[in-house]
């Protein structure tokens, strides 16, 4: 079983934190479906049977509906669980959903980061917070109702209240899963430049950690698992797509410019720059070189940010003797388990996860 990444390189303009590969020339988009179709064609036997499809971005939803019909329909979607596709706020009327529905997509993926209105303006955002929960609820009127929404802590001028008010809105409307990160300040973003400048504070680590045990409180009290450092679901509606990146026998093919896969053993990347891209096709990637040290790390760095954890029976004897040897202060000091021959990182330390992995790699 593998999963589809499809990567929609286009926005309508960009958000000032974002890092992902995306440009705002819409002209081209034409081009890019011709183009995820043409790739796609071409790498299919890369992996096994599609059982989960993921249109990401960039801005799925900014394609028009001939644009998004001609690219489902060339996906292989016959034995498809779980088809998501990201959309914004401000996309989704009663035909978008009409559209997806009748395409087989059966979960959308949400960006709201805050339904703080003047937070929105100072994030470059293109929609209100009446709009992100009006949106839910034509998504659920329209038969969607597997629904994810996307939100940001960390945020300059994001305060508790504003924090638990956006968490409980969204909690409340009904949505079956939940993305929380945290604020990162990527180099060459307009925030960046913006903080370079005095324009806009960064949150300090005691407000990040704050929000983040909320999150958390609030979650649970609503009922959602909190399956991975930035994932919270109800029960039955954990990311069956994303849930295949933490596992060690999964594959995934990522179609579209900057897309990564994973065929079980080599990990291809397609170019970042749409351009370069199109002039390649239909194999339009480079094959990442690694050793088998690093696969491990990479196996590593995933499980140990899931409520699963590090399952030492996957990874050879010398390796997980060696893991648990370096993670023994932590399961002296009860911040680690070690369940059923799982090593998980404790979810109330998630926030630093980091500080972990690195003493475990090898």
């Amino acid at each position: 079983m593998a999963g589809l990444y499809i990567h929609i390189p286009l926005c309508r303009s960009k958000c000032i934190y974002c890092d992902f590969y995306s440009t705002a020339v819409l002209t081209r988009a034409d081009a890019v479906v011709n183009g995820l179709i043409a790739e796609l064609h071409h790498r299919r036997a890369e992996v096994g049977q599609i059982t989960t499809i993921y249109i990401g971005g960039g801005t799925p939803s900014v394609l028009s509906y001939a644009q998004i019909r001609s690219l489902a329909e060339a996906l292989p979607t016959e034995h498809c669980r779980e088809f998501t596709i990201e959309a914004n706020p401000e996309d989704i009327t009663a035909d978008t959903v009409a559209l997806w529905r009748s395409l087989g997509i059966n979960r959308v993926s949400m960006g709201v980061q805050t339904l703080s209105d003047d937070i929105l303006r100072t994030l470059r955002r293109r929609h209100t917070a009446a709009q992100a929960l009006q949106a839910i609820a034509t998504l659920q009127q329209g038969g969607i109702t597997n629904i994810s929404c996307d939100v940001i802590y960390g945020l300059p001028g994001l305060t508790t209240e504003l924090w638990a008010n956006t968490l409980h809105r969204l909690l409340d409307s009904g949505i079956t899963h939940l993305s929380a990160y945290c604020l990162t300040v990527y180099e060459g973003t307009m925030l960046n430049r913006m903080i370079e400048r005095g324009q806009l504070h960064e949150a300090d680590d005691e407000s990040e950690a704050a929000q983040f045990d909320l999150l958390r409180q609030i979650a649970v009290a609503h009922g959602f698992e909190h399956y991975e450092i930035a994932n919270f679901a109800r029960p039955g509606f954990h990311s069956r797509h994303n849930s295949a990146y933490w596992l060690d026998d999964s594959q995934w093919l990522g179609i579209g410019p900057s897309a990564h896969s994973f065929d079980g053993t080599v990990r291809r990347i397609d170019h970042p720059d749409t351009a370069r891209w199109l002039a390649e096709l239909p194999y339009p990637c480079t094959i990442e070189e690694e050793t088998a040290t690093e696969r491990l790390n990479d196996f590593i760095v995933a499980a140990l940010r899931t409520a699963r954890g590090l399952d030492l029976a996957a990874i050879a004897p010398q390796d997980a003797s060696a893991i648990l040897r370096d993670a023994e202060p932590y399961l002296a000091n009860g911040s680690m388990t070690l369940i059923d021959n799982h090593l998980a990182i404790k979810a109330e330390h998630w926030l630093i996860a980091d500080s972990f992995i690195r003493r475990l790699l090898r």
